[in-house]
C-alpha cells in the first residue's frame, strides 16, 4: 500500500521539525486535559468535603439538642423537640435540614415548601436500604434537577444518647461550580496564551535543531558523494557534532581509508598489467621487422659475389632494407618511451589561441577552419604538450575522412566555459563505430592499418596531468568531435 501522505519522502529535516512540534501540541493537549481533570476532581472534592463538615456540624447541634430536650426521646417527638430549632439550624447552616423517620416519612423540614426535586414526601426503599447496608450507616445521593443544576443528598441516622437510631436527618446540597467554572477559563484561556508562545519558541528551536542535525547529514552525505577510487578523499573532522554524527563520520573516515588502500592496490595492478601488455606489444612490433632483416642478411650472405658487376647497386638495395626496419624498430620504441614517460611539468602562462594557431600552421589542407571568440585565453601548461595535443588530433581527423566523399571538413575552435576552456576538433569523416567506443583511449587500440595506437592514449595522459579532461562525440558516417578542456589562469 503506498504512503497516503508521502511521509516516507519527506527529508529527514522536515520529519525532526513536523515531530518536535507534533510533540509540543500533544504535550500542549494533554497537560490541559489534565489541569481539566484536576480542577473538576477539585471542585468534586470541595463539594463532598463541605457537604460532611456541614453535616458534621448540624449532627452535633443536634446531639446537644437531644442531650438537653424535656421531652422523651422518641421518633414521634422529634418534630416537637426541632420545632424551632430546626429552622435556627438551617439558617446557621445555609443549608435545608429535612428529618425522617426510620420508615422514610417525612417529619419535619426547614421549609414549609420544598422542591420535589431535592426532597421527597417519603424515601425510596433504595436509599433506606442503602443507610442500612453502609457500614457507617449513611447514604450520599448525586444527580441534577431539572434545571440541570447538581445537587447531592445525605442520608444519616438521628440517635439518642444510647446510640439508638430515632429518625433519618436529610440535608440537601447544591453544588456551585461558578467559582471553578470560572477558574477553569481564565486557566484555559492563561494556558493558550502561554502554550501559543511556547509553540512559537518550539517551532524556532525545532527548525534550528532540525537544521543542525540535517546539515551534520548532508556534508556527510555530499563528502560520501564525492568520494572516488581514482582522486585524494578528504576525511570528514567534526569536533562538536551529536554521538550518532559522529559515529558516521568516523565510519565515512575508515571508508575513505579502506579505499585509499584498495585504489592503491587496484592501481599498482592496473600499472603491472599495462606494461605486461606494452612489453608484449613491444616484442610483438619488433620481431615484425627484424624477420625480413633475418631474411635479407640470409639471402645476400648466399648470393654475394665480389666478382659480380651489380654488386654496389645489390649492396645499395641491401642496406636500403636494413635502414628501412631499422627506423620501424626506432619508431616503435619513441612510441612507446613517449607514451610510457609523464609530459614534462615545465609550465608556462601562455595564450592557447596563440598556441593553437601555431600548432596548426604545419597543416596545408585548405579544408581545416579555425574560430575562436576571444584572441586570448591564459592558461599554465607545457608549450610542447599543447601542441602535441593539436597535432595529434588534427591528424587524427584527416585519417578519419573517408576520400571518396565531397567536401571534407576539419573545424577546430576554442570557446571559454566560465573557469575552463574547450578546444574542440571536427570532422565529418567516418566516425567510430558503436563497438568501439569504449576502447578508444585505450594503448595499442587503432584502427588504422598503421601505427601503435599510442597516440589518443598519449594525449589523455597529457591532458589529465593538467586537471583537464578530453572527450569525444561520434556518429557513424557523419564525423566525430574530440573536446579538450583545460583550466584558465586568471590574468595578472
Amino acid at each position: 500500500m503506498k504512503d497516503k501522505f508521502g511521509i516516507k519522502r519527506w527529508s529527514l529535516r522536515v520529519r525532526i521539525f513536523i515531530s518536535m512540534i507534533f510533540i509540543t501540541l500533544i504535550a500542549s493537549f494533554l497537560i490541559a486535559l489534565v489541569s481539566i481533570y484536576q480542577f473538576n476532581r477539585e471542585a468534586k472534592e470541595y463539594h463532598q468535603d463541605r457537604l460532611e463538615r456541614k453535616e458534621n456540624s448540624i449532627k452535633e447541634h443536634i446531639s446537644y439538642v437531644l442531650a438537653n430536650t424535656t421531652y422523651p426521646l422518641t421518633t414521634e417527638n422529634l418534630p416537637l423537640i426541632f420545632r424551632d430549632r430546626i429552622h435556627e439550624l438551617a439558617n446557621i447552616q445555609g443549608t435545608e435540614i429535612n428529618i425522617y423517620d426510620l420508615n422514610g416519612q417525612l417529619l419535619k423540614s426547614s421549609k414549609a415548601a420544598f422542591s420535589v426535586d431535592t426532597i421527597n414526601q417519603d424515601l425510596p426503599v433504595k436509599i433506606l436500604d442503602s443507610i442500612r447496608t453502609n457500614p457507617e450507616k449513611r447514604y450520599v445521593e448525586a444527580g441534577t434537577t431539572t434545571d440541570n443544576k447538581k445537587f447531592r443528598s445525605s442520608y444519616s441516622y438521628i440517635k439518642d444518647t444510647k446510640f439508638k437510631p430515632l429518625g433519618i436527618l436529610n440535608l440537601p446540597y447544591m453544588e456551585d461550580d461558578g467559582y471553578y467554572e470560572k477558574e477553569i477559563n481564565n486557566f484555559i484561556a492563561r494556558f493558550i496564551q502561554v502554550y501559543s508562545f511556547m509553540l512559537i519558541i518550539s517551532v524556532i528551536i525545532a527548525y534550528f535543531l532540525s537544521s543542525y542535525i540535517a546539515q551534520s547529514i548532508k556534508a556527510v552525505s555530499v563528502r560520501i558523494k564525492e568520494a572516488s577510487l581514482n582522486e585524494v578523499n578528504e576525511k570528514i573532522h567534526m569536533d562538536e557534532a551529536p554521538q550518532e554524527i559522529t559515529l558516521l563520520v568516523d565510519a565515512y573516515n575508515s571508508l575513505v581509508d579502506d579505499l585509499e588502500a584498495s585504489a592503491a592496490l587496484l592501481a599498482q595492478k592496473e600499472r603491472e598489467e599495462a606494461w605486461r601488455e606494452m612489453a608484449k606489444q613491444v616484442a610483438h612490433e619488433i620481431k615484425n621487422p627484424l624477420t625480413p632483416m633475418r631474411l635479407t642478411v640470409q639471402s645476400f650472405q648466399r648470393k654475394f659475389d665480389p666478382a659480380d658487376p651489380n654488386i654496389r647497386e645489390k649492396l645499395g638495395e641491401f642496406v636500403n632494407t636494413l635502414i628501412q626496419q631499422i627506423d620501424t624498430m626506432t619508431s616503435v620504441a619513441s612510441a612507446f618511451s613517449n607514451f610510457a614517460s609523464l609530459p614534462a611539468q615545465q609550465n608556462e602562462t601562455l595564450n592557447v589561441v596563440e598556441i593553437v594557431k601555431l600548432a596548426l600552421d604545419i597543416f596545408n589542407e585548405s579544408y581545416i577552419s579555425f574560430h575562436t571568440e576571444e584572441n586570448i585565453i591564459i592558461t599554465r601548461m607545457d608549450r610542447t604538450q599543447l601542441i602535441r595535443i593539436i597535432t595529434n588530433l588534427v591528424k587524427n581527423a584527416i585519417q578519419a575522412l573517408d576520400e571518396d566523399k565531397p567536401n571534407p571538413r576539419v573545424a577546430v575552435q576554442i570557446i571559454r566555459e566560465g573557469e575552463k576552456v574547450k578546444i574542440t576538433v571536427a570532422d565529418n569523416g567516418k566516425g567510430i563505430s558503436t563497438e568501439d567506443r569504449g576502447r578508444i583511449f585505450e594503448p595499442k587500440f587503432t584502427t588504422k592499418s598503421s601505427g601503435m595506437g599510442l597516440g589518443l592514449s598519449i594525449i589523455r595522459n597529457i591532458v589529465e596531468s593538467y586537471h583537464g579532461t578530453i572527450t569525444f562525440d561520434s556518429t557513424p558516417t557523419k564525423g566525430t568531435i574530440f573536446t579538450v578542456t583545460l583550466p584558465i589562469t586568471k590574468e595578472k
